[in-house]
């Protein structure tokens, strides 16, 4: 499930919830019941493993090429 981070309009507490995508948002705050609003935030989302341009994917056609490729990756 995702975690959402939320701040508060009133009192500023930012505080983070963790939500399943169907959920509604949250609509108050938990110190002061005041209105909330979603924050974006950083994501710590990465792809890992062989076949991805951070760890030496070279195309073989098409397109232009990452740096590790010219650099024997």
């Amino acid at each position: 499930m995702p975690m959402y981070e939320y701040r508060c309009q009133s009192c500023n507490h930012q505080f983070e919830l963790r939500q399943k995508f169907s959920d509604a948002p949250a609509a108050e705050c938990p110190q002061c019941g005041g209105v909330v609003e979603k924050m974006i935030s950083q994501t710590a989302f990465s792809l890992k493993g062989e076949g991805w341009f951070n760890s030496g994917y070279c195309p073989s056609s098409g397109g232009p090429k990452p740096a590790a490729c010219s650099a024997g990756g």
